[in-house]
């Protein structure tokens, strides 16, 4: 039985991994801290989670932290930076949901994360934890850098079309759509019902911190440079989100259909879609699927790409716990196999 701690788990990405690993039958949760909450019962904080989980949240006791076989860090940018060092020279493996340690470039995380990076001597040996690329690394590394819930749908919708050299890596676009539990769990007057129902808008067009992330992603799979434009846009739904990827095809005789069903055919959370279907995001809500369809409008040049996922799951707690299978050589999809929650 693994023993697990999580920092840091009173956000929305925190109550889902506690949802997670409250079911899976190879983990029992040890810790779980936050210095805002230490003394409240979890489940007083989370009333879903009453009759799952007798735990209390504590202020982080590195001792404790240390018995852990892993940690996952459900925390605000900055602060894994500070407690993962002493983790790993204890021996303890980690899972940090954060951004602290996705972007190899210092000076490039700096930039788009306002603040000096606390332990860039990491940085280098963080595995990108995207299983469907580096799932061999993944499996002996000390600490998974989990992926942006953005960064996880356009690096996957692309995958196929950059392995094979197949688009213009000089013009990707990619437009996507979040719903607003993407922003956190914070008081927020662009977050409230009445400012999101029925209203549909973009933000971030000038610039986006997942956009150097993304672009370090495709870069790797292309093997080359690629230039990406992003624009996210955010839903009047709580969770999910809805990528439309574009490019411009080097090849219009590709199949493109069999491409993406033969390059995820043995991926246990990729899921194709027949032609000419749509991915929902209602088909993937609480779930670790990734839907994928692939189009060429009236047969031109143009390949688009949609792609629906849970930003909370596959786009966060879900893959952090797909990482933590493969690096204690579980099956992967160990506590994660399971239908969406429909209506």
């Amino acid at each position: 039985m693994l023993e697990v701690g999580i920092v840091g788990g009173t956000g929305y990405t925190g109550v889902e991994l506690l949802r997670l690993l409250i079911g899976h039958p190879d983990v029992a949760i040890r810790v779980i801290t936050s210095r805002g909450e230490a003394g409240t019962p979890v489940a007083d904080l989370f009333p879903s989670l009453r009759g799952h989980l007798d735990l209390n949240f504590t202020d982080p006791d590195p001792a404790v932290l240390a018995a852990c076989d892993l940690v996952f860090f459900a925390t605000p940018h900055g602060v894994a930076q500070s407690q993962v060092p002493a983790l790993l020279e204890a021996g303890v493996r980690v899972v940090d949901l954060s951004a602290d340690f996705r972007i190899r470039d210092i000076a490039t995380w700096e930039q788009w994360y306002g603040q000096d990076h606390g332990c860039p001597e990491l940085v280098g040996e963080a595995v990108y934890g995207l299983p469907e690329v580096h799932r061999e690394a993944i499996r002996t590394a000390r600490l998974v850098a989990c992926p942006g819930c953005y960064p996880t749908g356009v690096q996957l919708g692309f995958l196929p079309l950059l392995e094979r050299g197949l688009v213009d890596t000089g013009d990707l676009i990619a437009s996507c759509a979040s719903g607003a539990s993407g922003a956190g769990r914070q008081a927020k007057v662009d977050n409230l019902l009445t400012e999101l129902s029925g209203s549909f808008k973009a933000y971030g067009v000038g610039g986006h911190r997942h956009l150097p992330e993304m672009e370090q992603g495709l870069r790797d799979i292309a093997g080359g440079d690629v230039s990406l434009t992003f624009v996210p846009h955010l839903l009047p739904i709580v969770r999910g989100i809805h990528c439309t990827l574009y490019g411009t095809l080097k090849d219009t005789g590709v199949d493109l259909q069999a491409l993406y069903e033969e390059r995820f055919a043995d991926e246990p959370f990729v899921d194709v879609l027949p032609e000419g279907a749509m991915p929902q995001t209602r088909t993937v809500r609480g779930t670790n699927s990734c839907r994928i369809s692939v189009f060429r409008p009236q047969a031109r040049d143009k390949v688009v790409v949609l792609v629906a996922e849970d930003n909370l799951v596959k786009g966060a707690s879900g893959q952090a716990v797909q990482a933590m299978n493969l690096m204690f050589g579980l099956p992967e999809a160990r506590g994660l196999d399971y239908p969406a929650l429909l209506p």
